[in-house]
Formats: structure tokens, C-alpha cells, sequence
């Protein structure tokens, strides 16, 4: 088979691939400079089965990098340019990592690692695209699940197909519609606008970052967009005829607030939620936003079982397995294919998966359980707090007592007595929070809240 890109290239060679500060590329000519650059990756010395990695933030360059390596069998391995030069050069040395893509010059130290690519990504070449074999490994995505340590996670074109299918049975996604990749393509979130939009011929607009979010939504033609719930409020505070022609918004991170909900009720568009993960390819369930922090219904292509309230997975979208440092891969399944996914979870009577929290996230407080995500939706529902987030503080009586890190709109920290008898309407007494810290001003790189950095942030600050 072509991959997706040269077969839109063949079947809509005029739609825009790419849209670039506001200019847009067209399939046909994405995929003859794709086609060029695989000629300059082969003539580097790059063989089937090598890995190349890519420091960069998301642009045009990246994206054509993730397909030439398609193109040629190789391992497409993006990490963030925010991680320091000794993080990197030991995930290099980690997963032998010998060719590297970086545009940034002031990144010497890596060039003795491995062999720095400089390319050109001007080129076109017209002759006839390539055959590939969609089973094979196509790229490499760090996720550091629970642990903090960076597991590597391998994935086949053909599960991001299937994930891009699924996802497509629910929000449709045409020709004439843009999606804007507003997610890294070192998460699999962001990849996986990159898969669905060639799949449907459809636009991915890169950030534009000589304008704000607002700007670039007036500006260019997006009707699909992916976001947390900070920047949805921040649009909605700021403006909130930017979201007029938004179509389908994904909307990331765990319950929403009702206050939130009720100012997207008077926008013509359709808003979801869902539930994924790295190793599922991105989106596993999906369903309309709501309060109650259901994650909507599984989506085609993914099989769900819970296990003594733990939630396992398998089907066409998951991974091939965890690239070990001896070059091994570790499926990561039991003998009957299933993947643990660590999360608890249910299935509600209307079919929908509501995710209680990961099971290592659970502490105990004076003999009692407590699961985090669970006070994180109950404090959303207070009309002031956009996002919360809950972990255990020592206590030398009760061993942990839960606190709280939370986001306003009111930019304050609630009253201690009024929050208290808000949370006595929807939980124990042991579960609420007993220190409130604020949210700190931190990027929001994926659609995940970065739980330990952000506790790491509030710790040795003084609480409420």
C-alpha cells in the first residue's frame, strides 16, 4: 500500500495538505518534497530500520520528516526540545539512536552523540511513491506513564490508521475541514492529527507563532481543534467569536467544570471528551462532554474489559510493545493480547467508561481509600475552580492527608469554609482536601495534566 499521504496526493492533489503562516501546501506538493527528502535520508546512509530523531517543535519540517521516514522504513523519533541536552543525549545513548534531526544550532553537545542530518526541505522529486508495509514499526513516542522514567513505546502505521477510523466515526473529518495541531508531535495526541488529517485529505494547520490562538483561528480556515479546558476558558474570556467556526472540539483532561459547560452551550459546535492512551494510539473512548467526567463510548477498532475495576485493552490500535534498551520489544500483554492500562474505571448504565483515577495514584488516609480523580471532578464541579488536582501530604496521625492544587477563574484560592461545605454535598469527610496551593504557571504541553511536575512545583510553597 501508499501511505495515507500519497494516496490523498493521488486522489485530491489540489487539497491542502499544510497550511504554514497562512499559506497552504498542497498534497501533491507535500508529497513530491516527501518523496525528495526520503532521496536525501537514503543518500545520508539511513538503511530500513534505523532511528531518527527529531528535536523540534511542531512545523512544517517535522511533518514531512514523519512521512519520509514512513516512505523509507525508518523509526521516526520525535522528543521535546525542552528537555535538556543530558536528558537527550541519554535517551540517544539509551535506545542507540544514531542519526539526529535538530534545528537548533546551540545544540552541540548532541552532535557528538550521533550523526546531525542537514536537509533540505525545499526539493520535490515526481517519481512514483513508494510501497510500504503498514504493519511495520513506524516511530517511537516516549511516555513515562506512572513511573517518571520515559518508556519508549513503538507503534505500526497500520494502528494509527485504525485509531484515526475510529476516531473519524464520531468526529467526521472531510477534505475541506483543518485541524489545528495544536499538540506536540512528540505526544501521540499530536501525531494523531497528522494520521487522521492525511487519511481524510483534510488540512493540518501548524501554530503560527507570531499570533495568539484567537488571531489564528480568525485567521485560517480550522474547524477542528484540540484543547484543555485552561485554554478553552482563556478563549472564552478573551474572545469568543475566535470559536464561531469551530466545528468538533476534543476536549482533554479529566471532568469539566460546569461553569465551563454552560458557556459552551450557546456555540454551534459539537464538544467531546475522551479517554486514551500512548500505547491505544490515542483516542480509545469518546463521547459529548459532560459534568460527571464520563469518557463517552468505545470507538470501533478497540476492545475494553474491566478487571477487578482495572481497565485492559486490545485491538487494532495498540502498540507493538515497549522498545527495551537492549533493542528488544516487550509487548507489555498477558497470553490472551491484553494491555493493563492501570486505570480504574466502570461502565455506567448508558454505556459510557467513567475513569476513576490510576490505580497508583490511590492513597490511604487513616485506613481509608482515596482516589484522587475522584475529589479532582467533585472540586470542578464549584462554578470558580477550572482544574484541580489532589495528592497525599505526610501526616504523622493519619499516615497521608489529601491537599489540593487548584485553578480559579477568579485567579483566588476558594474560602476555606465554603468550599468545605460545597464538598460535604458530594463526598466523606476524609476525602476533602485539608491544604489548598495554587495552580502555578506552568504550559500545558499535552492534553494530560502533568501531575508530578506540578506537584513538584507547589512543594516548599506555603498552602491554604
Amino acid at each position: 500500500m501508499l501511505s495515507p499521504l500519497h494516496q490523498s496526493a493521488r486522489q485530491h492533489p489540489a487539497a491542502i495538505a499544510l497550511m504554514v503562516n497562512g499559506r497552504g501546501l498542497s498534497y501533491r506538493n507535500l508529497s513530491q518534497q516527501v518523496l525528495a527528502l526520503g532521496i536525501q535520508l537514503r543518500e545520508a546512509g539511513l538503511q530500513p530500520g534505523d532511528k531518527l530523531a527529531c528535536i523540534a517543535g511542531n512545523g512544517a519540517e517535522l511533518v514531512k520528516l514523519y512521512w519520509a521516514c514512513i516512505d523509507n522504513g525508518l523509526l521516526f523519533c520525535p522528543l521535546s526540545p525542552k528537555f535538556p541536552d543530558s536528558q537527550l543525549t541519554g535517551l540517544l545513548q539509551r535506545f542507540a539512536i544514531q542519526y539526529l534531526w535538530c534545528p537548533d544550532d546551540a545544540r552541540q553537545s548532541l552532535w557528538q552523540q550521533c550523526h546531525r542530518l542537514v536537509l533540505n526541505f525545499s526539493l520535490s522529486a515526481t517519481h512514483a511513491a513508494p510501497d510500504i508495509i503498514a504493519e511495520h514499526p513506524v516511530d517511537i513516542i516516549l511516555t513515562s506513564g506512572s513511573s517518571g522514567t520515559p518508556k519508549a513505546a513503538m507503534h505500526s502505521l497500520a494502528g494509527h490508521l485504525a485509531n484515526a477510523e475510529g476516531s473519524r466515526s464520531l468526529i467526521a473529518l472531510q477534505t475541506d475541514d483543518g485541524w489545528l495541531a495544536s499538540l506536540p508531535l512528540f505526544h501521540v495526541g499530536g501525531l494523531a492529527i497528522i494520521n487522521r488529517c492525511a487519511l481524510a485529505a483534510a488540512t493540518v494547520v501548524l501554530p503560527d507563532s507570531n499570533l495568539t490562538l484567537s488571531q489564528q483561528l480568525k485567521r485560517d480556515p480550522i474547524s477542528h481543534l484540540s484543547l484543555v479546558a485552561t485554554q478553552l476558558q482563556q478563549l472564552l474570556d478573551d474572545a469568543p467569536t475566535s470559536l464561531l467556526l469551530i466545528k468538533y472540539l476534543l476536549l482533554g483532561g479529566s471532568a469539566i467544570s460546569q461553569s465551563l459547560l454552560d458557556r459552551l452551550q450557546p456555540l454551534d459546535m459539537q464538544v467531546f471528551t475522551s479517554y486514551g492512551m500512548t500505547e491505544m494510539g490515542s483516542q480509545i473512548t469518546t463521547g459529548p462532554v459532560r459534568t460527571d467526567g464520563s469518557s463517552g463510548k468505545l470507538l470501533p477498532g478497540r476492545e475494553l474489559q474491566i478487571r477487578d475495576n482495572i481497565i485492559w485493552l486490545r485491538g487494532a490500535t495498540l502498540f507493538l510493545g515497549y522498545l527495551q534498551d537492549d533493542g528488544r520489544v516487550d509487548k507489555a500483554t498477558d497470553e490472551a493480547g491484553w494491555f493493563c492500562s492501570k486505570d480504574r474505571g466502570f461502565w455506567d448504565e448508558q454505556g459510557r467508561l467513567h475513569i476513576q483515577g490510576r490505580a497508583d495514584n490511590m492513597f490511604i488516609c487513616g485506613g481509608e481509600n482515596i482516589q484522587p480523580e475522584e475529589v479532582e471532578a467533585a472540586l470542578k464541579l464549584h462554578p470558580d475552580i477550572l482544574e484541580a488536582l489532589v495528592f497525599p501530604e505526610p501526616d504523622g496521625k493519619f499516615g497521608y492527608l489529601p491537599s489540593a492544587v487548584v485553578k480559579t477563574r477568579s485567579g483566588q484560592l476558594p474560602d476555606a469554609a465554603e468550599i468545605k461545605a460545597f464538598l460535604s454535598q458530594h463526598m466523606a469527610s476524609f476525602k476533602r482536601p485539608r491544604r489548598y496551593y495554587v495552580w502555578p504557571a506552568t504550559e500545558q504541553a499535552g492534553l494530560k495534566v502533568q501531575r508530578q511536575q506540578i506537584i513538584a512545583q507547589v512543594a516548599g510553597t506555603d498552602p491554604h
